[in-house]
């Protein structure tokens, strides 16, 4: 039953982890038949998938029922208006469904459509409606009036920022300021600026969320302006390697975000460009590049909303998806005979809208988890506003446009640096303790001591964890000369002791029941660690110039945290003590009789009878102890938990903390959203922990059988 129970564990946890690396799969929904009153220049969606419009060049605006429902037949037009009866020039699409318009006068005006849900007779209904974010009245994008050929576009709550090429080769920068806020009053007062450029033609202009930037595109050129200060705009890049000689850009878009810009050329690559921290400042630059098509050009790039996906077409209806952060090439296809004249991306990122003038088809995009690929999980990934490849884990941040990062490697490392530093406390201390109370101590003696030690196991790890963080780790950050000295003073005073005992004459030793002579040794350590505590000040203002935690941080240039690697490594080590004591101690304690008394009549001493012969034959049982220690801080959640800073680093160094599998999964399951990434990441990290043990204690098992095979003839 409990192995049946383990490989129900193990298929549970595989099913819950299988969907993160499902590929991306595309599937046509329905087709529905519409008419144009001119060319197709923008479509959407609503976040239901119901309800789809149109936008063409006579000016109206149009909306269909792409489902059948209890009001409406599939198909069905909802709503049309003619917004601009001079037809449309361009259309511009913004973020949340927002379009900005120049129509046939060189005008611009900001449209969005709303849907709103009612519920009449227990069905939902959607019904559309056509609002006007900035006002009704055409936007004074050019203080002189002329006409707009070019147009970028951003606005957050407070100010809308307008970068526009005009029909007389100015470029311009409009920012119109909201008097009170533009989710409750379109009222703004408009400031202009012009924008030194010498050139005579502009392809695309992009500016970003945080309207602190615009990219300029003139042919394979790309000027990258500063758009921070109120007063002036200044050029801050000039991109000019973007493509090779004799390849042509095509497609420009910005990256969820804004903080990369992406490139499609004339052989069908798409670069991302970003900036990245480096000795000459921040400098834009390419990070990775991504095949759309063998044969032929990008001519389309659309973005995400809310993630770092984008999606390609060609001419000839091929379409590609793509997740940058991943370099994951998720899906490719084509879609339609020919590229659709316009193509929108569900609010959810579940479907896309493809219009081409005579029908609106609605495709189902199933493509929950793009950011996970084994190599984001298990490689270096270069994350936007790095200045290089690194393996980072941090599932939730403070701002929207914030990139979840999902590397397992450092708080796998964290796993590994953890158990590693208690072991290293703990398999000297209870092997030694072993050693003595089964070989050397009295029997009266042993009946008292093991008992003692095997009912520390019994303490909750949460109260270890507590006194930890609480008592131990500041004591350690104000005595750290003293840690040092123990190392020296426990052992010295030890030997030392012993020493004195053994010159002691016969008949004083006598004197002293033999069960009693260890007692001696308590006083002597807690003399010791006292000695080394007083002197600590002493040592610190002698050597570190009254402050070593300063010493350490600035003069050896190694980051100290209070919660530590030392830390966790005293308090683990001090929980898995007793679970190696136990078990070692039984196996060297039950080692045939025979054998010790064979090897003390044929002249051995004690020493070389338990190095000989005891260890020997104890060795599959000391073997298993430690395997069970080591299983049991692979493990361990609550001290990890609270005895260190829980901050996933790859850094061996003993002054810094770590965060393991198990502590991370106690900390953030209660905030993941079931069946998000962040959810089933958890859950292939809670895997990953038990293929550590299984491996583990497989390891142990073959070598404890290999062990005992070799000396059972003794």
């Amino acid at each position: 039953m409990v192995l049946f129970t383990l490989i129900l564990i193990f298929l549970y946890l595989l099913y819950v982890i299988k969907p993160i690396f499902e590929s991306a799969d595309v599937e046509p929904v329905n087709e529905i038949s519409v008419q144009a009153n001119g060319n197709i220049l923008a479509t959407g969606l609503d976040e239901l998938k119901e309800v789809a419009y149109q936008l063409d060049s006579e000016g109206y605006m149009t909306f269909y029922q792409m489902s059948e429902s209890d009001f409406r037949a599939q198909g069905s037009q909802i709503l049309s208006e003619q917004l601009f009866a001079g037809g449309i020039t361009k259309v511009i699409a913004a973020d949340n469904g927002r379009h900005l318009i120049i129509d046939n006068e060189g005008e611009v005006s900001l449209i969005a459509a709303k849907f709103t849900a009612i519920y009449p007779r227990d069905s939902r209904d959607i019904t559309p409606s056509i609002i006007y974010p900035l006002g009704e009245e055409a936007l004074p994008i050019d203080e002189q009036e002329q006409g707009i050929t070019k147009l970028g576009f951003a606005m957050n709550d407070e100010k809308a920022t307008f970068v526009a090429f005009t029909d007389d080769q100015r470029l311009i920068k409009t920012t119109l300021v909201a008097d009170d806020d533009f989710n409750y009053d379109p009222a703004f007062e408009p400031v202009y600026q012009e924008i030194e450029f010498e050139g005579t033609k502009v392809d695309d202009i992009m500016v970003t969320p945080d309207l602190m930037m615009a990219f300029v595109r003139s042919g394979n050129q790309v000027t990258v302006y500063d758009m921070d200060d109120e007063f002036s705009v200044d050029v801050k890049a000039e991109l000019t390697n973007i493509v090779a000689e004799n390849v042509d850009i095509t497609a420009m878009a910005l990256l969820s975000g804004g903080s990369s810009v992406l490139f499609g050329d004339s052989q069908g690559q798409v670069s991302q460009w970003f900036e990245v921290a480096g000795k000459k400042g921040r400098q834009f630059q390419e990070i990775r590049r991504f095949t759309a098509s063998e044969t032929e050009a990008v001519a389309g790039i659309y973005t995400e909303m809310f993630r770092k996906s984008f999606y390609t077409m060609t001419a000839s209806g091929e379409m590609g998806i793509f997740y940058t952060t991943s370099d994951a090439d998720l899906w490719h296809g084509a879609i339609a005979k020919e590229m659709p004249k316009a193509l929108a991306i569900a609010p959810r990122a579940d479907a896309l809208i493809a219009a081409d003038g005579s029908s609106l088809a609605l495709i189902a995009l199933h493509n929950e988890h793009p950011e996970v690929t084994w190599k984001a999980l298990w490689q270096e990934v270069w994350y936007e506003g790095y200045p290089e490849p690194d393996y980072i884990w941090q599932s939730t941040g403070g701002a929207d446009d914030f990139e979840s990062k999902f590397s397992l490697v450092p708080i796998s490392f964290g796993t590994m640096k953890a158990a590693a530093y208690a072991m290293l406390f703990a398999v000297p201390l209870a092997l030694s303790a072993a050693i003595y109370t089964a070989y050397f101590m009295p029997p009266a003696l042993r009946k008292k001591v093991k008992p003692t030690i095997e009912l520390m196991e019994a303490l909750p790890t949460v109260i270890l964890g507590f006194l930890a963080g609480l008592w131990l780790a500041p004591l350690i950050e104000d005595y750290l000369p003293a840690i040092v000295l123990l190392l020296i003073f426990l052992p010295v005073a030890t030997f030392l002791t012993a020493f004195t005992w053994f010159k002691l004459p016969r008949e004083y030793k006598a004197k002293l029941p033999e069960e009693w002579a260890p007692i001696i040794l308590i006083p002597i350590l807690i003399l010791a660690g006292f000695l080394a505590f007083a002197l600590s000040p002493f040592m610190e203002s002698l050597f570190f110039g009254g402050d070593i935690r300063q010493y350490i941080t600035n003069d050896l240039g190694i980051s100290f945290d209070q919660r530590n690697a030392l830390v966790v490594g005293i308090a683990m080590g001090f929980a898995v003590v007793p679970t190696i004591f136990s078990m070692a101690e039984d196996a060297i304690f039950s080692v045939p009789k025979h054998l010790t008394s064979g090897s003390l009549a044929l002249g051995a001493t004690p020493w070389q009878t338990l190095v000989k012969v005891v260890l020997l034959t104890a060795s599959p049982g000391i073997f298993s102890a430690i395997m069970m220690g080591l299983g049991r801080a692979v493990g361990e959640t609550m001290i990890v938990l609270m005895a260190t800073g829980n901050t996933p680093v790859l850094d061996w160094s003993i002054f810094q903390g770590m965060r393991t599998l198990s502590a991370n999964i106690a900390v953030e399951m209660p905030e993941s959203e079931v069946g998000s990434s962040h959810y089933r990441i958890l859950f292939l990290a809670a895997f990953v922990l038990f293929v550590f043990t299984f491996v583990f204690n497989t390891l142990a098992e073959f070598v404890r059988q290999r062990l005992r095979e070799k000396y059972s003839s003794l």
